[in-house]
């Protein structure tokens, strides 16, 4: 019987010995996974959200997309009624354009003024010619009236050769004297003339300053236009579309969103305590609780600046003297390897498991 005992004793003690080693074995390498696999379950997928709003205000005319469709860069989503705005451009157009003949009228105007200052010019310098022919003419009738004077007193003329030679001179006088007349007008035409000139030219910078103002006014009137018809800001799906055919839309109004499923990401939000060893570049799996079956892969991207209640609304006041020490989460962004998701399973917002692979 005692031999019984001691054997029992013995299969007990292998028994538990094996226990034992396993346990520890089970303990070792648990403990070593966990050192190295570093996991939360406080994370979720992140992505772009382009929401798609009105630049003018409008009836809708026509949509050309559903809620969930796939479209591309470019593709046109949506049309508002552009009545009103194709009439304002060609009013637009119609004022530029009327700006544009009144510089071709104005430099009609200043081509006229320059040919009648020449033309002024020109007659200033017959005026002086005419000037110097006048007192050539004096001088030879004041000679003539003085020497008829001369001959007169000697009886050897006439009196009326002396009366002609008389009249001569004072014709020449009266001459001379429109001559100078003459030159005096025409350079009181050149000099009202130049001031013509210079008020035709003040015109034309004022004219371009008018053509660039209506010019901007056309362009704006144009973009307006052009937003009456809105394209998609990127490939993506369509969501949460909220306008119909017939709305009357406001500038800025959220008509829809775009949201690119290519280029999403992964934001898990570690406690500050499981973040030592945490780098980027580190390997990361990923889980998602809709396809619990399926394992994502990526990259530890970076580490965010400060933790989630720093950024919060309210942040936390740690001096007001009620401080009670809480374990602060930080988010990690994780980006996708290219081609883990493919067929884009993934949606913005799904909750996710994440495993940071720690790699020395």
């Amino acid at each position: 019987m005692e031999a019984v005992n001691n054997k029992r004793k013995k299969i007990a003690a292998i028994v538990f010995s094996s226990i034992t080693i396993t346990g520890a074995f089970v303990l070792f390498f648990y403990l070593r996974y966990k050192s190295t696999h570093i996991t939360t379950d406080n994370a979720y997928v992140e992505g772009f959200i382009h929401v798609v709003s009105s630049k003018v205000s409008g009836t809708v005319k026509a949509i050309y997309v559903q809620d969930n469709q796939y479209v591309k860069k470019g593709d046109l989503l949506l049309e508002i009624d552009p009545a009103d705005y194709e009439v304002k451009l060609k009013e637009a157009e119609a004022a530029l354009d009327a700006e544009r003949k009144r510089l071709v009228e104005i430099g009609s105007r200043i081509e006229a003024a320059d040919k009648q200052l020449e033309q002024a010019i020109a007659g200033l310098e017959a005026a002086r010619a005419n000037l110097e022919l006048q007192k050539a003419n004096l001088l030879q009738a004041e000679l003539d009236y003085k020497r008829a004077d001369a001959l007169l007193r000697k009886e050897a003329i006439s009196r009326a050769q002396y009366d002609k030679a008389k009249t001569a001179y004072e014709i020449a006088r009266a001459q001379l004297r429109a001559a100078e007349e003459q030159v005096r007008q025409a350079q009181s035409a050149i000099e009202t003339q130049r001031a013509l000139v210079k008020q035709a030219e003040a015109l034309k910078p004022l004219q371009f300053s008018n053509i660039k103002q209506k010019e901007a006014l056309l362009e704006a009137a144009r973009l307006k236009y052009n937003y009456t018809k809105i394209y998609a800001p990127s490939d993506g799906y369509i969501t949460k579309k909220s306008v119909e055919v017939g709305n009357l839309i406001r500038e800025g109004q959220p008509l829809m969103a775009v949201v690119p499923l290519q280029d999403v990401w992964i934001v898990a939000n570690y406690k500050e305590t499981q973040l030592e060893k945490v780098r980027p570049g580190q390997k990361v799996k990923i889980k998602v609780d809709t396809y619990p079956r399926k394992v994502f892969w990526g990259r530890v991207d970076s580490i965010m600046a400060g933790t989630g209640a720093v950024f919060s609304l309210f942040p936390p006041e740690n001096a007001t003297g009620n401080y009670v020490k809480v374990v602060q989460r930080i988010p990690v962004k994780i980006v996708l390897e290219k081609e883990t998701d493919r067929e884009h399973y993934l949606r913005v917002g799904m909750s996710a498991v994440v495993t940071v692979i720690i790699t020395d």
